[in-house]
C-alpha cells in the first residue's frame, strides 16, 4: 500500500469519490478504492502477508486434524493439568489485554476526558477481538464446541464460577460489538442506525464497566477451585480475585499503547490528522494510568504476601521465578513509566508498555500453567497445541489488520468529499463587470 501512497493514491476515507463525485461501493471500499488487479498486487508486495500465509498453511490443517481426532491429539490435558496454551494464553492473558474497551470508554464517556477521544475506537476494537478470540480460543479447547449453548442455556450451573464467567463474557462481547457497531454503520452508509447506537452509548458505557470488572476479578476467583495446586506466591484465597482486577487495568491501558505504537509504524497511511497529532499526548496520559494501576498492584501483591506469610517461599527456586516476575513486570515498569511522564519521552514510554505486557504475561502464565502443581512436575505444552496457539493469535492479527484498513477506526469518516478537490466558481462581487454592473443599475431603476 505505501508505494500506491507514494504515487499520489489516497484510501478511502469518504462516503463519495472525491474525483466525480459518486458513492463508493461496498466493493470498492473493501479493496479500498484500488481495483481488484491492484489490490492483489499490494498483497504480494507485503512480505508480512507471506508470512501469514506460511504461518496457516502449517496452522489450519492442524486445528483441522485437532477437531477430527479430538483433543488429546494435540495437548496433553489431564487432572493434573486442565488447562494449557489455549486457556493459560488465550483466556487469561487475551481478557486482562483486552480491557481497554472499558477502561477508555469510562474514561471519555462517564468522566468526559475528550483528550482520549482520537483512540476510543482502537480501544473498544482492541477490547471487541481481543474478548472474541478469547472465545475462539475457548471453542477449540472445548472437548465437543458444538455443545457449548448447553451449559449457557440448558443446564445452568449457578454454583460455578466458570458459568459467570462464560455469561460475563457473552455478554460483554455482545456490549463490545454493538459499541464498535458505530463505525461499521458510519462505513456502510446506515446513519439511522448509527444514530441509535449513539445514543445508547452512556448505557453501554455503563454495561461494560460492570460486565467487565466482574468477570475480571471472577478469572482470579476461578484459581480458589485448586488450593494447594498454585504456588502459595502466586495463589491467595483472599486477593486473588483483586489481583486479576487490578492487574487487568494496567494490561488494558499498555496494550493500547502498544497497538497504537505498531499503527503508527506500519499504517500511518491510514491514520487521520486528529490521531496522529494527539498520539503522543494521549500516550503520556495512558502512562499516567498504568503506572498508578501498576503501585496499586504492587501494594495488594505484598499485602497478599503478608496476610498468608509466605516469606519462606521466597528463599527457593520459586522465589527467585517470583521476585523476577515482580521485578520485570512491575517494579521495573513503574520506574520507567515515572522517568518517561516527568521528561516527556514518549519513546520511552511505548518501550515501558510491552515490557508491561510482557510481565502480565508471565504472572498470568506462571500462575496457571507453569506452577500449577508445582509440587508435583511440570507440563510443558506440545508442539501441535503451540502451533494451533500460534496460529489462531496470527488470525487475530489478520482480522485487526483487516478492521483498522477499512473501518473509520484510526481516521475520521467524511460523508462529502474534501472541499479543497471540489472547483466551484465564484464571480469577483467586489470588482463587477460592465455587464454586472448594467444589470444592477437597471434592477435599483426598476425597484
Amino acid at each position: 500500500m505505501k508505494h500506491f501512497i507514494k504515487e499520489g493514491f489516497k484510501p478511502v476515507d469518504s462516503l463519495n469519490d472525491p474525483t466525480d463525485g459518486h458513492q463508493w461501493s461496498i466493493m470498492q471500499k473493501l479493496l479500498l478504492g484500488l481495483s481488484p488487479k491492484e489490490y492483489f498486487q499490494q498483497l504480494r508486495r507485503n512480505p508480512f502477508n507471506w508470512f501469514l500465509f506460511m504461518i496457516f498453511a502449517v496452522g489450519l490443517p492442524v486445528i483441522v486434524y485437532r477437531y477430527i481426532n479430538g483433543l488429546g491429539s494435540v495437548m496433553h490435558g489431564g487432572f493434573d493439568y486442565p488447562w494449557g496454551l489455549f486457556l493459560g494464553f488465550g483466556l487469561f492473558c487475551m481478557v486482562p489485554l483486552s480491557a481497554s474497551g472499558f477502561l477508555l470508554g469510562t474514561t471519555v464517556e462517564l468522566f468526559g476526558h475528550k483528550g482520549f477521544k482520537p483512540i476510543l475506537n482502537l480501544a473498544l476494537l482492541n477490547g471487541l477481538l481481543g474478548y472474541f478470540f478469547a472465545v475462539v480460543f475457548l471453542l477449540v479447547d472445548l472437548g465437543c464446541p458444538w455443545r457449548l449453548y448447553y451449559p449457557m442455556v440448558v443446564a445452568w450451573g449457578t454454583a460455578a464460577v466458570l458459568f459467570l464467567v462464560g455469561w460475563h463474557v457473552a455478554t460483554y462481547l455482545t456490549v463490545q460489538v454493538l459499541e464498535v457497531s458505530e463505525a461499521f454503520f458510519e462505513w456502510i452508509n446506515w446513519p439511522t442506525a448509527k444514530n441509535y447506537i449513539h445514543k445508547g452509548t452512556i448505557g453501554l458505557t455503563v454495561a461494560g464497566i460492570i460486565l467487565s470488572t466482574l468477570h475480571q476479578g471472577a478469572l482470579g476467583t476461578l484459581l480458589t477451585y485448586a488450593p494447594g495446586k498454585v504456588h502459595p506466591l502466586w495463589y491467595s484465597a483472599e486477593f486473588m480475585w483483586i489481583f486479576f482486577l487490578c492487574s487487568a487495568v494496567f494490561a488494558g491501558l499498555c496494550m493500547v499503547i502498544a497497538v497504537s505504537t505498531i499503527v503508527k509504524k506500519t499504517m500511518a497511511w491510514r491514520c487521520g490528522d486528529e490521531f496522529l497529532d494527539n498520539l503522543d499526548t494521549i500516550t503520556i496520559g495512558l502512562a499516567k494510568g498504568a503506572s498508578m494501576a501498576l503501585v496499586t498492584y504492587f501494594v495488594i501483591k505484598l499485602i497478599g504476601l503478608i496476610h498468608d506469610n509466605q516469606w519462606s517461599y521466597l528463599a527457593t527456586g520459586w522465589g527467585k521465578l517470583y521476585m523476577a516476575e515482580i521485578f520485570l513486570g512491575v517494579i521495573l515498569p513503574v520506574t520507567l513509566f515515572s522517568f518517561g511522564i516527568r521528561r516527556k519521552s514518549v519513546g520511552l514510554i511505548r518501550f515501558t508498555a510491552f515490557l508491561t505486557i510482557g510481565g502480565l504475561l508471565m504472572n498470568r502464565l506462571n500462575t496457571v500453567l507453569i506452577t500449577f502443581n508445582w509440587n508435583l512436575y511440570q507440563e510443558w505444552p506440545p508442539l501441535l497445541e503451540t502451533i494451533i496457539s500460534v496460529t489462531i493469535f496470527f488470525l487475530f492479527v489478520t482480522v485487526y489488520r483487516f478492521i483498522l484498513y477499512r473501518l473509520p477506526i484510526l481516521y475520521s469518516w467524511k460523508t462529502e468529499p474534501a472541499a479543497e478537490l471540489v472547483s466551484v466558481p465564484v464571480p469577483d462581487l467586489a470588482d463587477p463587470s460592465p455587464a454586472q454592473a448594467k444589470q444592477q443599475l437597471v434592477s435599483e431603476m426598476s425597484s
